[in-house]
């Protein structure tokens, strides 16, 4: 199971995507400003709405009853039968405040074997491991590790939710977990449902519909089922007076069979560079102001090179008469949509397919769509501008071209709305089902080897710690812990690598553990000593157990701190890590600390420092003497820093067998 990789969800807030459709992602100025902490998780209301919708398909109740009795279950089923709906409701029954949502990836690089380490479990973790779609190499090399993960599961009441390939092999020492689901016996409580979550008032949807019934006549996935009944509910909210239910799903079924050649025959009628570039901007600006698509057509023009119009202005066709020749209108509230359902996408897939050579301009005339000044380009239309730009890069399968035109719109100069642009176009890609684990591993070199310019490297930072870590937490680590490595000058990254960790003991521990493992270069040291502020490490407050209660933290700790110990003292220039400060944070709170709270951290640095080698004897005088400095500057008067540091003389004799395992009875005073 050591090819197996984690996220984590930590908390409620992030991007909530509820149903289907784009997901847009409007992250402000904070490409440019200093960013606060952001908590991760994949957002609880995601799990509602799963649950609120999901029909419970067959062996539902046997899937619940084998993960209550075992902590595991593995879900098969043919695809289209709601495995993975089912997965997450599964685990959504078992939610416990100590607990996390988790879902299980394949390793990506750099990542370190999981599965070895207990720790990677906590207690009340609800894990999902989706294979459903995984080749026969995966869940081979998957099923291998699955007994280990299980028993750990198991020892930490924690529960596990695989989804397996179907009709794939598993071992017959699993097979007691297996459990094949089918989908709901009846499809048309599936599509009402849908429409009841999407609040259709059920009047609407009880009644029989010939567009339904023909939907309907042949078995469908749950996911065609879920994608018709959120096309009645766009054709609901488009529609006109009088249009009702038959209406709805009619203009729905339209949607579904495609328009394509509608499209190309409309096109084929509008020689005119302008109409065509007019029905270009309402595609990629759907719903935008009248205002902003109108700006927007005159600059994709300017962009290819069209000539300027020679007709006198006052005998040009107006706005409304050239939205009418493309089947759009203006609505009472100034924004632009095309007259028929879905009737955008396919026009963004006409000019895509056929015209080639336009898809270079689209980029430079998207960069400069987002940086018009107009009022109503609000941001939601600035980031769907760019998630439609980039939903064609990715139904094409061109994922590399939309990387190199986020780091183009990146470039030397670029201005916030650039940025931001940039941020939404890797945010798309992440989000891909086809393309994300290639956007993943992209960003990965490029935070780790590719020389960044520009505003490149803050894009990269922000797409990491407010996009990435959403829901993949343990990616998002690695990738700002090469970024901080390579700052020069300010830190965004490594900002945003503590703002990380702050928000979870799990990735503070994994941190902790991959520093320790690493080479513990200067850079790497000075990261350490940011993310080791003892008051988390000791905190008792969610659990009993601190971190620096656990065996393998301590060792992440006590080799950190020998490798910043020898660089002070062996290097002169290795003083530009400078410990001192962290070292007399360590001895205030541990003078400050109740019972053996504080004792623990002095027992670390002591051990940190035994282990120095030939710069032991130095090691063990830099910290006395940072103790003593630490009288003078401790909080609360110094109330107990006197006692600490006299404890700690003691044990600094102890370690060097020059004094009694007891401490005296002043180095003790105080401390109960």
């Amino acid at each position: 199971m050591s090819t197996e990789h984690t996220t984590r969800v930590e908390s409620t807030r992030g991007v909530t995507h509820t149903g289907d459709g784009h997901i847009y992602v409007n992250l402000g100025s904070a490409a440019h400003e200093p960013r606060k902490p952001v908590f991760r998780q994949l957002p609880d209301d995601q799990l509602r709405w799963i649950r609120r919708v999901l029909v419970a398909p067959v062996n539902m109740g046997r899937a619940r009853n084998t993960l209550e009795e075992t902590g595991t279950v593995i879900l098969d089923g043919a695809p289209g039968s709601g495995r993975s709906a089912t997965a997450r409701v599964l685990l959504r029954e078992h939610h416990r405040p100590d607990g996390a949502f988790r879902e299980l990836l394949p390793a990506e690089r750099d990542e370190l074997p999981l599965y070895d380490d207990p720790a990677f479990v906590d207690p009340g973790d609800r894990l999902l491991l989706d294979l459903s779609t995984a080749e026969a190499g995966l869940w081979h090399a998957a099923r291998g590790g699955l007994p280990a993960l299980r028993q750990t599961v198991r020892e930490r009441r924690a529960h596990l939710v695989v989804v397996m390939p179907h009709e794939g092999a598993l071992d017959p020492d699993l097979q007691h977990f297996r459990v094949e689901i089918g989908p709901p016996a009846f499809p048309m409580e599936v599509l009402r449902r849908h429409l009841r979550a999407h609040g259709v008032p059920c009047e609407q949807f009880l009644r029989n519909d010939v567009s339904v019934d023909e939907f309907l006549s042949e078995r469908k996935p749950m996911r065609e089922i879920a994608d018709f009944a959120d096309r009645i509910r766009r054709a609901r909210e488009t529609a006109g007076p009088g249009e009702g239910f038959p209406e709805w799903c009619a203009a729905a079924k339209r949607a579904r069979a495609g328009r394509r050649a509608e499209v190309a025959d409309r096109v084929a009628g509008l020689p005119d560079a302008s109409q065509r570039a007019l029905m270009v901007a309402v595609s990629m600006l759907h719903g935008a102001h009248a205002d902003v698509v109108h700006r927007a057509a005159a600059l994709l023009l300017s962009t290819v090179g069209s000539p300027e119009e020679e007709t006198p202005l006052l005998q040009r066709k107006d706005l409304a008469q050239r939205l009418s020749e493309i089947s759009a209108r203006s609505g009472p509230d100034g924004r632009v949509r095309f007259t028929e359902l879905d009737y955008d996408s396919a026009v963004r897939a006409h000019f895509w397919d056929h015209m080639p050579d336009l898809r270079p301009h689209l980029g430079a005339w998207a960069a400069r769509v987002v940086e018009s000044s107009d009022p109503h380009l609000v941001p939601d239309v600035r980031d769907g501008l760019v998630a439609r730009l980039a939903g064609e890069y990715l139904r094409t399968g061109r994922p590399d071209a939309l990387a190199a035109l986020a780091e183009r719109w990146s470039a030397q100069g670029a201005g916030r709305a650039r940025s931001e642009a940039a941020v939404q176009a890797l945010t798309c890609g992440l989000a891909d089902p086809a393309h994300g684990r290639d956007f993943r591993e992209r960003i990965y070199q490029w935070c780790a080897y590719r020389r960044l310019t520009g505003e490149f490297a803050q894009v990269l930072v922000q797409v990491c710690a407010d996009v990435l870590a959403l829901d993949h937490p343990d990616h998002a680590l690695i990738r700002l812990h090469h970024l901080a490595r390579r700052e020069r000058g300010t830190a965004p990254a490594l900002q945003a690598l503590c703002d990380l960790v702050a928000g979870s003991r799990r990735l503070r521990r994994r941190l902790l553990d991959r520093l320790a493992r690493g080479d513990l270069a200067p850079t790497d040291l000075a990261i350490f000593l940011r993310v080791s502020d003892p008051e988390p490490l000791t905190d008792r407050s969610v659990t009993t157990r601190a971190l620096v209660d656990e065996e393998g933290v301590r060792r992440s700790l006590i080799t950190c701190w020998r490798a910043v110990l020898t660089h002070a003292v062996s290097r002169p220039e290795g003083r530009r890590v400078a410990p001192r400060a962290e070292i007399q944070s360590w001895l205030h709170w541990a003078a400050e600390g109740a019972g053996d709270r504080g004792e623990v951290l002095l027992d670390l640095l002591v051990a940190a420092a035994d282990r120095c080698g030939e710069d032991r004897g130095a090691a063990f005088a830099a910290l006395y003497a940072s103790a003593r400095q630490a009288e003078f500057a401790s909080p609360g008067a110094g109330a107990h820093s006197t006692e600490t540091t006299d404890l700690l003389l003691h044990k600094i004799g102890v370690a060097q067998n020059l004094g009694p395992a007891a401490p005296s009875a002043s180095a003790r005073r105080g401390r109960s």
